[in-house]
């Protein structure tokens, strides 16, 4: 029983040392700063070897766009699994979350013009889907046919954006600025941006043919993407 005090006073000196000990490795030592407190506590962000995060700007646009122009993204449809997506000043026009996709060409129409119309510019007019395999080209032709001028023309693929094209739609397409729709054929991968009134072909627009030497999926071709900014046109035509 008279080793119990002595005993007592070894075990206190044993666990201040060891508490000394672990306190002085997380500090890091003196005059460190608590270096490895803060490597524990400091978020990847705050880390000097962390990669800087990239900003997004609308639409996902690794850069924003000029005054006077509208920010875009969109994506075909991958094979007839995943939908299409068209992204305008940061608002989903069109996509599967939204419910409004569907087999064929994936079309939204756009209010293109600024002045006369302040506060119209980049508004949605209406969007659709055209089955393009079992559907009726008819109902297509109703839609694009009385465009009026400045209006912009989003187009996404999705499975089959061919089937049913007839030359007359060939040459509407054509007219809105297109140089890739007199090519396109079954589950060909297409994605453009044209407008009514257009006088020269428009450089938004990506084509990749259905082969099934390059096809990405078993019987379709990959999924394009494209982004970019579209100039507003100040008056129409």
């Amino acid at each position: 029983m008279r080793l119990a005090g002595p005993l007592r006073i070894v075990a206190l000196i044993v666990t201040v040392g060891l508490t000394w000990i672990v306190v002085s490795i997380l500090l890091g030592g003196p005059g460190s700063g608590f270096p490895r407190i803060q490597q524990l506590f400091s978020s990847p962000e705050n880390s000097a070897t962390a990669e800087p995060r990239a900003r997004k700007y609308k639409c996902g646009l690794p850069q924003p766009c000029p005054e006077e122009h509208l920010a875009f993204r969109m994506v075909s449809g991958a094979a007839n699994v995943i939908g299409p997506k068209i992204c305008l000043e940061d608002k989903m026009l069109m996509s599967s979350v939204k419910d409004n996709v569907g087999r064929g060409l994936n079309i939204a129409l756009v209010n293109g013009l600024f002045p006369p119309n302040p506060g119209v510019s980049g508004e949605l007019i209406e969007a659709r889907a055209f089955d393009m395999w079992a559907g009726d080209v008819n109902d297509l032709l109703k839609f694009i046919r009385p465009l009026h001028e400045g209006t912009l023309v989003f187009v996404a693929s999705y499975d089959d954006p061919a089937t049913k094209m007839n030359e007359e739609t060939r040459k509407l397409f054509s007219d809105l600025g297109s140089k890739n729709v007199k090519d396109l054929a079954f589950r060909d991968s297409w994605v453009f941006v044209g407008a009514k009134g257009v006088q020269n072909k428009s450089p938004f627009e990506q084509h990749v043919k259905n082969s099934k030497h390059t096809n990405k999926y078993e019987g379709w071709p990959e999924a394009l993407e494209m982004e970019g900014c579209i100039p507003r046109r100040t008056t129409a035509s």
